[in-house]
């Protein structure tokens, strides 16, 4: 038998070092978040914004972010299951409902810092970045955290990223990766037309057309809740047009009664709080103690001075 070298010896344990928790569980690429949120050396205490998108199976995360020394803090915030307020209650998850989220975000963020940049009105799918007013404020930057996903040509992620820009934030970017881009070697060519088409579920409606087409049960199954609310391929333009018109007349529209969070529903209305009366007995002041004396003086027959 040869000779077998032991790397992983006493030394090497007394040496290493357990990597970040959330770099175990592959939540957080560091090298990457250190570039995003790293100050310049000569603007003391300038946080760099990040505008921070993730998916899940059933909904859209959308929110602006400003590392500290200890933790995060949260600037603003949009969620796709907030959608229903607006007129959208299908399809919460695709391209069209990302460009929404992100529209919906940067209304907010806007609103809340008193910024008055309308963004982008007529959405036609160029690539639009808002341009800064020289005699009031500017706008707000932030920079996309797209965490661990790919940056794929026309993820969803670049919805979410125009529905923001389009909305009045100030995000870098550029067209290369929307719908219908495509290569020509080290050239990138836009499809403004294509990228107009998935913001407003044009490719939702020809899925819809194509399998309507082929077969019917499935169709039937799958967009059930569409054929339910009386949607077919062609009103989904006009129904994304509602939506962003609701969306920029009231960003912070509340709720219904029934609503209850995360697609949960009441059976009814939530009961008023009830307030709970103190029967705290309160202190009597200096002249009524010494009013007090003076009666129990004059009860035992004392002569009492007034």
């Amino acid at each position: 038998m040869g000779f077998i070298k032991v790397v992983k010896n006493k030394a090497y344990f007394k040496r290493y070092q357990v990597k970040y928790k959330r770099r175990r569980e592959a939540k957080t690429d560091y090298y990457a978040r250190k570039r995003l949120i790293i100050q310049d050396k000569n603007k003391y205490n300038t946080p760099k914004y990040r505008f921070v998108v993730r998916f899940t199976n059933r909904d859209i995360i959308c929110q602006i972010f400003a590392a500290g020394m200890t933790h995060d803090i949260c600037l603003g915030h949009a969620y796709a299951h907030e959608l229903p307020r607006y007129g959208l209650e299908v399809g919460l998850t695709n391209y069209a409902a990302a460009y929404c989220t992100g529209l919906l975000l940067a209304r907010r963020v806007n609103a809340k810092f008193g910024l008055d940049y309308e963004g982008n009105t007529e959405v036609d799918g160029e690539d639009y970045n808002v341009e800064a007013n020289e005699e009031g404020k500017a706008p707000f930057k932030a920079l996309l955290d797209v965490g661990l996903k790919r940056t794929t040509t026309g993820s969803r992620v670049f919805g979410a990223l125009k529905g923001a820009c389009d909305g009045g934030l100030d995000i870098p970017h550029n067209d290369r990766r929307f719908p219908g881009s495509e290569r020509d070697g080290r050239e990138f060519t836009a499809d403004p037309e294509v990228h107009r088409k998935y913001i407003f579920g044009g490719h939702v409606g020809e899925y819809m057309e194509e399998l309507q087409e082929e077969d019917e049960d499935r169709y039937e199954k799958q967009f059930s809740q569409y054929i339910e609310r009386d949607l077919d391929a062609d009103s989904l333009e006009e129904l994304y047009e509602k939506v962003h018109e609701a969306i920029r007349e009231d960003p912070f529209k509340k709720r219904a009664e029934l609503d209850c969070g995360h697609f949960q529903k009441r059976l009814k209305p939530r009961a008023e709080p009830v307030v709970v009366k103190s029967y705290k007995k309160k202190g009597k002041s200096l002249q009524q103690r010494k009013g007090r004396i003076k009666q129990k003086m004059t009860a035992k027959g004392f002569k009492t001075v007034a």
